[in-house]
């Protein structure tokens, strides 16, 4: 064991377990609440296996509190614990905690279906299938449902205990399993992991091969605890982090994962370098995605001036199309690789060939390699001119040839990230448009830079607005040009970005995209279709939808008919237990989370019957959209990146100041 680990262990075996909070101000190593019987569990020395049962143990503690600091602290002391064993165990514990078994742009997911999670319990607990879906329906879990059968189950042998390791390859191998017998294989290799759960390990088995816990640990959360992990772990017996480290050392790594993110490689640089070092040595690397910067909500041009005051800022055009990564890195060997990441880190380079393919034209020769971040837009190559984004979204999601491409695209870059192996994201945004235009040329019906004015007038800036949507766009980006307020902040949505609509001068101030969780069946002459949809918003935190409002209005009737076809592939007979929805507005039918729609409305408006951000600006009352209608299907979303109900309450209570 090394000395840092020696050290870390030292001060455990001295700790008195307990369930309190750590102290504000200082950060103390020995207030450990992870429960004894767990810290038992995990033996310390280097290159041993950490028990499954261990984490599950922890995760049962974490979803019996709310509270955020117990469970930050809940998951730091068991990341320390398991740091003293190695690096071959924290990686899988963090990537368990997380729920994912590879970086998103992997794009390896779990989320395992019902029908073979039910037959895998029913095999491994030996009951019928009919029995199982009966207590699934009793119970809203299929985990609970796995917990209590394992619970009544007697076996003449004791298996052989699970470890951290085992658990997340085999998950590794039922998501890479595909195949005419795949279903067969994943059942197999799901039941043997059942057989040989504990009662408490199968539930959250069950649950994170669904592709959720449902406990309240948010992927942010996890990144705080293996920071401060990380930190007490460095620091061996040198004394206490203060909360103000503890802060930094948090603000770093999730800096460093929004830029470089593969768990694995960070946690091997922080066992090398150390959590104060890491940055230096996991940074912007093309053809790694990087965590878009986003923009706040403004109202009017006259607020932008107040919140620019003494500022330079340039107003960009505003493009309705699909937020596009552009990576290029031309090797040593002469080789070149293009990817082409969506805003949520999904490779699109299938869905853009014909962008990949143009790299050459619209990049000077003396580039090497670049990171553009761009909007990829429907294009008419005859005229000329934007596409409707419904247009976009015809486009297939892999092209397997460019003769089948029907939707033209043309990119409009208004940032560079990356150029000839240096980072700029921590330049001003002035020098990142200086070398774009510099390095790159536009290209006609290809690539254009994104048309921009800096301007300091409101009328020079309602009357660009209004340029803007005769040119087909949403409206504009107003960002900051000078100093660090102007640098790229990936993963945040920073003041320093403000977006500007038309729409948002006389209803609510943004759209919002929200997720379909349920239907009602319409009345008249939508007798035979839904009339309305229960939609919701996402709360990341207690990893659960909260259902918003009722939408009946935006639709044709050619449209409802789409919707049904599509929305009935994802009907379920009951809801999820992660939904939140009262009984008054109970829908008709349920669905998955799937499908992501944008709304408009007048006004967001406290209600009694709605979920969203309940109890964030009213104890007693949730926010509901009033006169809501649709816009269109988000297909460059996942339920995951819908609005969430914190952004809800902001919206709420800027409305109110602004009334």
């Amino acid at each position: 064991m090394s000395q840092k680990a020696a050290a870390a262990a030292k001060k455990l075996s001295k700790t008195q377990i307990s369930a309190k909070k750590p102290p504000a101000k200082k950060a103390k190593t020995d207030a450990i609440v992870v429960p004894k019987t767990v810290v038992e569990l995990i033996n310390t020395k280097e290159g041993k296996q950490v028990p499954f049962l261990a984490l599950c143990k922890v995760l049962e503690f974490i979803e019996a509190t709310t509270k955020r600091l117990e469970i930050t602290a809940l998951t730091r002391d068991l990341l320390l614990q398991v740091m003293q064993v190695g690096q071959q165990q924290l990686t899988p514990t963090v990537m368990l905690c997380i729920n994912k078994v590879a970086p998103d742009h992997e794009g390896i997911e779990l989320g395992i279906g019902e029908s073979i999670l039910m037959k895998a319990i029913a095999s491994a607990t030996g009951r019928q299938i009919a029995k199982v879906k009966q207590d699934r329906q009793e119970l809203g879990d299929l985990g609970m449902v796995v917990q209590q059968g394992k619970t009544n189950q007697r076996t003449m042998f004791k298996p052989q205990p699970l470890s951290i390791s085992k658990v997340f390859n085999s998950f590794k191998e039922i998501a890479l399993t595909s195949g005419s017998s795949s279903i067969q294989k994943k059942t197999g290799l799901i039941t043997g992991l059942l057989a040989a759960c504990s009662d408490i390990e199968a539930k959250y088995l069950i649950r994170s091969l669904e592709g959720r816990l449902r406990i309240g640990l948010a992927e942010s959360t996890v990144q705080v605890a293996l920071a401060q992990a990380a930190l007490i772990y460095e620091r061996g017996d040198k004394g206490e982090p203060e909360a103000e480290e503890f802060q930094q050392a948090s603000e770093n790594l999730k800096q460093v994962l929004s830029e470089f993110p593969i768990y694995a490689n960070v946690i091997e640089s922080i066992y090398e370098h150390g959590i104060s070092d890491v940055a230096n040595h996991c940074m912007l690397t093309p053809t790694l995605p990087v965590k878009p910067m986003l923009a706040k909500i403004e109202k009017a041009a006259d607020d932008i001036l107040r919140r620019f005051e003494g500022k330079p800022f340039t107003c960009e055009y505003k493009y309705d199309g699909e937020r596009s990564q552009i990576h290029y890195v031309r090797k040593d060997d002469g080789s070149e690789e293009c990817v082409i990441f969506s805003r949520n880190a999904e490779n699109n380079t299938g869905k853009y060939p014909d962008i990949a393919r143009s790299v050459k034209e619209f990049a000077k020769p003396s580039v090497t390699s670049f990171i553009l971040d761009c909007e990829a837009v429907a294009w008419d190559l005859v005229t000329g001119k934007i596409r409707s984004f419904q247009t976009l979204s015809s486009r297939k999601k892999k092209v397997a040839d460019e003769s089948e491409i029907t939707v033209g695209v043309c990119c409009f870059a208004f940032d560079l990230l990356f150029l000839n192996d240096e980072p700029l994201i921590r330049m001003p945004l002035r020098k990142r448009r200086e070398l774009m235009r510099e390095h790159f040329s536009a290209v006609p019906n290809k690539f254009q830079f994104a048309i921009s004015k800096d301007l300091t007038e409101v009328e020079d800036i309602q009357g660009f607005l209004e340029q803007s949507i005769t040119d087909n766009c949403e409206g504009l980006m107003i960002k900051s040009l000078d100093g660090d307020s102007s640098s790229y902040e990936p993963s945040k949505r920073s003041m320093n970005w403000l977006k500007l609509k038309k729409d948002y001068v006389d209803g609510l101030g943004d759209s919002l995209d929200l997720v379909v969780i349920g239907a009602y069946y319409g009345k008249g002459k939508r007798v035979g279709a839904y009339g309305s949809f229960l939609l919701a918003c996402y709360d990341p935190d207690r990893e659960e939808y909260q259902s918003i409002c009722n939408i009946g209005t935006g639709f044709s009737d050619a449209a409802l008919e789409s919707h049904k076809a599509q929305l009935d592939l994802n009907k379920i007979e009951s809801p999820k237990p992660y939904y939140t929805v009262s009984d008054k507005t109970k829908p008709d039918i349920w669905f998955e989370p799937i499908q992501v729609w944008e709304v408009k409305a007048a006004d967001l408006s406290l209600s009694s019957v709605y979920q969203a951000a309940y109890g964030e600006v009213n104890a007693d009352k949730g926010v509901s959209l009033r006169f809501p209608r649709f816009i269109r299907v988000r297909d460059d979303k996942s339920p995951e990146m819908a609005t969430s109900s914190t952004q809800i309450a902001e919206m709420y209570e800027n409305q109110k100041i602004n009334h």
